[in-house]
């Protein structure tokens, strides 16, 4: 009788030992952890808020929403990035200024020809407040709009808060720095291009490294870290919703491919767009799947679930607009990472883009050298690619660079 109970009671430890295992990690937001203390921080304060859709705390109230019931904080301004203040817009789009209809507090349009808040949009403003869910890719707008407004805050000699929130892709990092000489809107700053840090984190090196245009700027940043999230953590191991923080990342999978397939964007491949499965799907009509997939295989067939697929790329509203291949049909992948802590969106990248070339010579083509250029963050794979070189000789190419950028970045992290 003794054994059966011990034997039981070892099967039921064990149960809950996996069962453990699969539980998502409990995280709290900068958000969460500022309304719990009522934004006390804010009490009597005149707010600027940059941010989006995605600025939701775990009990599903917008941070708008909240500040603006809260009769300790005047909120004067809502300054919308690229997508939009509701994240309806497609992907450079400009967006224009309007009303919140909940609230009636203005909107100002920060993507479109202001990128910068000026000093007399900040004028009456105490502080402003930036909390927007980034998705951890270097070319990713939203790092680039905090930072210019970091600058205009410091310009202003206002405070600036940044409320936390996870790099969906864990710390991990990878790909090359940025070649400031192809410093643009799509890369402001020497980070690679998967750049494994929190917008906290990143705000916090772009002030100790003085990334400002000015350098001589000065800037009290008030970051608010987050609860319960480390450097190992996926977005899928927390327990926090998906919000689409752009209208073409509509799932994790889709942002955990993002910072390679968007590579894609410079070549004659659609990536997904036109398609309710962009940076899931990519084709073209010269493309032959299953030797793709043949090719791909002996690295990432362990890690990455590769299927045949044919598609139209269509437009879509809020979505796409004329994407490449519009009306036609395409051929070529639906990619699904099955071990998201051992899959390496960058170096997928550099792969998939050499075997095009490789098994597709007569039709490989780029769409925007400049692009490309902009991605990487130098035209050094423009150049590689040009020469036939491997995905290994690219890759080895940059390692130097990001073991100096993870160096230099740890006097910034706030997180283990």
């Amino acid at each position: 009788m003794a054994n059966k109970y011990l034997k039981r009671m070892m099967l039921l430890s064990l149960a809950v030992l996996f069962s453990n295992c699969d539980q998502a990690t409990t995280v709290q937001t900068g958000l969460d952890i500022l309304a719990a203390e009522n934004f006390k921080a804010f009490s009597g304060k005149t707010v600027g808020i940059i941010t989006n859709h995605t600025a939701v705390s775990r009990s599903g109230e917008h941070l708008v929403d909240l500040l603006h019931k809260n009769p300790n904080v005047t909120v004067k301004t809502i300054f919308a990035p690229e997508h939009g203040f509701r994240g309806e817009a497609a992907a450079g789009l400009h967006i224009e200024d309007n009303l919140d209809p909940e609230t009636g507090i203005p909107i100002v349009s920060i993507y479109g020809k202001v990128r910068k808040p000026s000093q007399e949009m900040l004028q009456e403003i105490d502080l402003l407040i930036f909390d927007i869910q980034d998705v951890g890719a270097r070319f990713y707008t939203y790092i680039s709009t905090m930072g210019l407004a970091m600058e205009a805050a410091a310009e202003a000699g206002i405070e600036f808060f940044v409320l936390d929130r996870p790099n969906p892709l864990s710390g991990y990092t990878d790909g090359p720095v940025l070649d400031m000489d192809f410093r643009s809107f799509v890369g402001m700053y020497p980070i690679p291009i998967q750049h494994g840090m929190t917008v906290g984190e990143l705000a916090k090196m772009i002030v100790g490294e003085k990334w400002f245009n000015k350098a001589e700027l000065n800037l009290k940043l008030t970051v608010i870290p987050m609860k319960g999230w480390n450097r190992e953590l996926f977005w899928h191991q927390t327990d926090l919703k998906w919000i689409a923080p752009s209208p073409n990342l509509a799932t994790i999978e889709s942002a955990y491919n993002y910072p390679g397939l968007c590579l894609l964007e410079a070549y004659n491949v659609n990536e997904g767009r036109g398609t309710d499965n962009a940076f899931i799907w990519f084709g073209a009509p010269y493309i032959k799947p299953d030797e793709l997939i043949n090719k791909l295989t002996p690295q990432f067939g362990n890690v990455l679930k590769m299927e045949a697929i044919s598609y139209i790329p269509k437009d879509i509203p809020g979505k796409s607009w004329n994407p490449i291949y519009k009306d036609e049909t395409v051929n070529g992948l639906a990619i699904k990472p099955l071990k998201p802590d051992c899959f390496r969106p960058v170096l997928f990248g550099v792969h998939l883009l050499v075997a095009v070339k490789e098994l597709y010579p007569n039709h490989f083509a780029w769409r925007n050298e400049t692009w490309i250029n902009r991605l990487w963050g130098s035209r050094s794979l423009y150049d590689d690619i040009a020469a036939n070189q491997s995905a290994q000789f690219i890759v080895d190419k940059y390692q130097h660079e990001l073991k100096e950028f993870i160096n230099q970045s740890k006097a910034y992290l706030l997180y283990k």
